[in-house]
């Protein structure tokens, strides 16, 4: 999973940005539970898909407030 940057977020509807959203934490729950049985093939997944999801959140919240 690679960094997802503002500007590709910001050209996404508010309806893909929420789908998109359900599918990282699904992805991040997954992940953390994997990480309780197995050995964790790369660290920093954790951080990226953390970062992309308060990405998306800021721009919902911004969204919100505009709209």
């Amino acid at each position: 999973m690679k960094g997802l940057t503002m500007e590709e977020l910001t050209q996404l509807s508010t309806d893909e940005l929420k789908a998109k959203l359900a599918e990282l934490t699904e992805d991040q729950f997954r992940r953390r539970f994997r990480t309780a049985t197995e050995a964790v093939e790369d660290p920093i997944l954790f951080r990226t898909q953390r970062r992309n999801i308060a990405r998306i959140k800021t721009l919902l919240r911004q969204r919100q407030l505009a709209g």
